[in-house]
């Protein structure tokens, strides 16, 4: 029997984990959090706001059979091993399950490891610790924080607005996208032009009149100029700089996120979805192991560890020469800082090497981790950099070039570097002082207004201003989305009327709480409280007593949206029938609600989509409680046939099984088969 329970969050980690240790341990899995803050109390926050914000913890959804297993098993083991991840949710999830199986101070530690391989799991068990209250009381507060947050700017929003939800993070995200837009509607283009020097291998771009920078504003002024010139330009300087290109640290969740985006086309959503499954585990030929370290961190440290090995690879496979240096962080890391940047467990295990083993876009993302942590112990590229200076009747015009006389970094990661080898003639060496342009040409331009966020200039914005975690970028973006608050065109973030409408209605009563510097300084209290040097009952006292009364005045002052009418009348009692906003959609109803509490029944349109393949009723299209669109059968509920794809009326030709349409993609709606069409 095994003397030792070891508690991990993810149940793919258990089988790795429990091979590794031996048979002296179990390991099981908390499936995530165990519990939350319950829905008692004032506003429903599931604290005590009189008694120095005291929470009320009950079991999550669906987690009682889980809890009762990890008691039975606690109280069967000698030693409890709390290894939930490496970060302060992590710390918290500990706290809670040693609070949850009511386990002693000598029953328990608190295990560490930032990768799941043999060596890093065996090593962290041999270094164990008991659980930092700091970490756990800084994300508690956030818990709170966020919990009164979003439950009270989302009961105001939903009362004024047509929007849903409010937060802490989401709501400074959803401002810089709308003042982004209004930067854009508020711009005036400005005309401008260039004169260019078109030459057979090269062309130069006029910059200056006697050295002194000039603008051409107006196509007469270019034409003014362009009647003075000649086809004939005198070589008045050749200035040859080698520079230094060094390759950048490895990834941070940022920085991935923003990468992936940029690179290979992924959301910030379906980038962690990966990253977590190579963190976790892929089942190789002869192992399973995690292909990566913890992806969700702030820190570009790497472990002198793989340094080494990455530096005796990459003597071996690409010479001495293209040994690097490491790269230090130039900001002051906290505690969150304490784990490593995004690398490869190990570099022995090269992309090609685990290929077979990968999906298309696990394999996309992984090379892309792994050759990035790789190059930035590699040696910086050298390139000669060639600037020439024409002048044609004392017009200057400038011609740049460059060449990579040393690959670098370069040599692993030009797949992902826009840098290549623009050459210029060999100026130097012209025995003629001047060359012959084939033409000169003028063009005319319009200054561009502020670029639109994508999701990767998003994500840099919210970073680079201290707005958020690593581990609330893609969650943040993906509320905007799902809330309709913002849309994605051609790629870009586009608020809609009603992240439009939310982002002011807030503005007018809370520009002192949800705004960038209140968000990001509110960061930095809570890594103050993760290191000991914040009491956080003192932090949520303080925003409390801020943030309260600035909601009762809000609930108060901010009017409510009006009702947009239908031009009928009530049945009922005359007045204006309007459109409304229901749990399962818009509806028609009275204006005089309550008083008069008519509802516009519209005749129900059903939509067939096949027939139902276990009892020839009709397959119909459907609305779950959320409003979510799904397709069961017309004969619920004797028969409860139901697809959340469209089902397209064919059996699949491997299982049987019906095949559906996701999202233009025909494939088997069974989750065992693989099959796509």
């Amino acid at each position: 029997m095994p003397k030792n329970l070891v508690i991990v969050e993810s149940p793919s980690k258990t089988k790795p984990i429990e091979k590794y240790l031996g048979g002296g341990y179990k390991v099981l899995s908390s499936k995530g959090h165990v519990r939350d803050l319950s829905t008692k109390g004032k506003y429903g926050f599931g604290v005590d706001v009189e008694n120095d914000f005291k929470p009320d913890y009950v079991p999550m959804k669906g987690k009682s059979s889980v809890i009762s297993e990890l008691k039975k098993e606690a109280k069967k083991a000698d030693h409890v091993f709390l290894a939930t991840d490496p970060d302060r949710e992590g710390e918290a999830i500990s706290w809670h399950l040693f609070d949850t199986l009511g386990l002693k101070e000598n029953d328990y530690d608190r295990v560490v490891f930032n990768e799941i391989t043999k060596d890093a799991v065996v090593n962290a068990f041999q270094h164990t610790r008991k659980i930092d209250k700091n970490l756990v009381n800084s994300q508690e507060t956030r818990r709170i924080l966020d919990r009164m947050i979003g439950f009270r700017l989302s009961r105001l929003i939903q009362s004024k607005t047509d929007g849903s939800s409010a937060g802490r993070v989401q709501s400074v995200a959803l401002k810089l996208i709308v003042d982004r837009e209004r930067e854009i509607e508020a711009f005036q283009a400005e005309e401008y032009w260039t004169i260019t020097g078109i030459f057979p291998t090269f062309e130069a771009e006029m910059y200056a009149y006697n050295h002194k920078d000039i603008e051409i504003k107006t196509e007469a002024e270019a034409n003014e100029i362009l009647a003075k010139l000649s086809n004939t330009f005198k070589i008045e300087s050749v200035d040859k700089k080698t520079k230094q290109k060094q390759s950048r640290p490895p990834y941070i969740t940022s920085t991935l996120q923003q990468e992936a985006s940029t690179k290979l086309g992924f959301n910030a959503k379906k980038t962690m979805q990966i990253a977590q499954k190579l963190y976790e585990g892929i089942e190789l030929e002869d192992e399973t192991v995690g292909l990566i370290s913890y992806m969700r961190t702030d820190s570009i440290r790497l472990s002198q560890n793989f340094i080494a090995s990455a530096y005796a690879f990459i003597e071996n496979k690409y010479g001495k020469e293209y040994v690097g240096s490491v790269k230090v962080s130039k900001k002051k890391e906290n505690v969150q800082d304490a784990h490593e940047a995004i690398r490869p467990t190990s570099i022995q295990r090269t992309p090609e090497s685990v290929k077979p083993f990968l999906s298309n876009d696990e394999f996309k993302l992984y090379r892309m981790i792994y050759y990035r942590a790789l190059a930035s112990l590699m040696k910086s590229a050298q390139t000669e950099n060639t600037t020439v200076i024409l002048d044609n009747t004392n017009y200057q015009f400038k011609a740049t070039g460059q060449v990579i006389v040393f690959d670098g970094y370069l040599k692993v990661f030009q797949d992902y570097e826009d840098v290549t080898d623009t050459p210029l003639p060999p100026f130097d060496t012209y025995q003629s002082s001047v060359v012959v342009a084939q033409s000169i040409d003028k063009k005319q331009h319009f200054t561009n207004p502020p670029a639109r966020y994508t999701e990767a200039k998003l994500i840099k914005e919210m970073e680079e201003l201290g707005i958020g975690r690593p581990s609330t970028y893609a969650t943040t973006i993906d509320i905007l989305k799902k809330r309709n608050y913002a849309t994605l065109v051609e790629k870009k973030f586009v608020p809609t009327e009603t992240g439009i409408e939310i982002t002011d209605k807030l503005q007018q009563c809370f520009s002192h709480l949800i705004n960038v510097e209140y968000t990001a300084n509110m960061e930095t209290d809570l890594d103050k409280i993760a290191e000991g040097k914040e009491n956080w009952v003192k932090t949520l006292r303080t925003f409390y007593d801020e943030f309260e009364p600035a909601v009762l005045n809000a609930f108060h002052e901010m009017p409510k949206k009006e009702a947009e009418k239908t031009g009928e009348d009530c049945p009922e009692c005359g007045s204006p029938l309007v459109v409304r906003k229901g749990k399962y959609g818009e509806f028609v109803a009275c204006s005089n609600y309550p008083s008069c509490k008519y509802i516009k029944s519209e005749p129900r349109t059903v939509v067939e989509v096949c027939d139902c393949p276990n009892c020839g009723s009709k397959i119909v299209e459907k609305k779950s409680k959320k409003g979510k669109v799904f397709y069961g059968c017309s004969n619920y509920p004797k028969c409860k046939t139901a697809y959340w794809d469209k089902p397209i009326g064919e059996k699949c030709p491997e299982c049987g099984e019906m095949l559906v349409d996701k999202k233009g993609t025909i494939k088997c709606s069974s989750t065992t088969c693989d099959y796509v069409r």
